[in-house]
């Protein structure tokens, strides 16, 4: 009789939130405080991490030196967990923004033409 080992696999959100965590510890832990990243690491995880054409579209050096300012809350030149969070939220929602047709404000065009009447 042969037994076979349950596969468990994980729910789709439960990959995306261990991986969130897991990128974030083994890219913060690169270099500088640990449990943080700095300018250089913030752009090494965008530029291996995201490989979509539209969410890398939507990152250049600019935009990384624009959000590591409004991350950094703290000014301390690096970003904490909570703060990476609050990025990989923003690029979350610029890309359903993206796929539905909407702008930043989530708004849909249709909306947008309505408005200017």
């Amino acid at each position: 009789m042969q037994y076979s080992c349950p596969v468990t696999t994980m729910a789709r959100l439960d990959q995306v939130i261990t991986n969130v965590v897991d990128i974030f510890l083994e890219y913060a832990d690169d270099g500088g405080k640990k449990h943080r990243l700095n300018k250089e690491e913030l752009m090494k995880v965008l530029d291996i991490e995201i490989q979509s054409p539209e969410l890398k579209g939507a990152i250049n050096a600019d935009d990384i030196e624009e959000a590591m300012k409004m991350m950094d809350k703290n000014q301390d030149g690096e970003v904490t967990f909570h703060e990476f969070c609050r990025c990989i939220s923003n690029l979350a929602k610029s890309y359903y923004n993206k796929k539905t047709g909407k702008d930043k404000r989530g708004k849909s065009k249709e909306q947008e033409a309505e408005q200017e009447n």
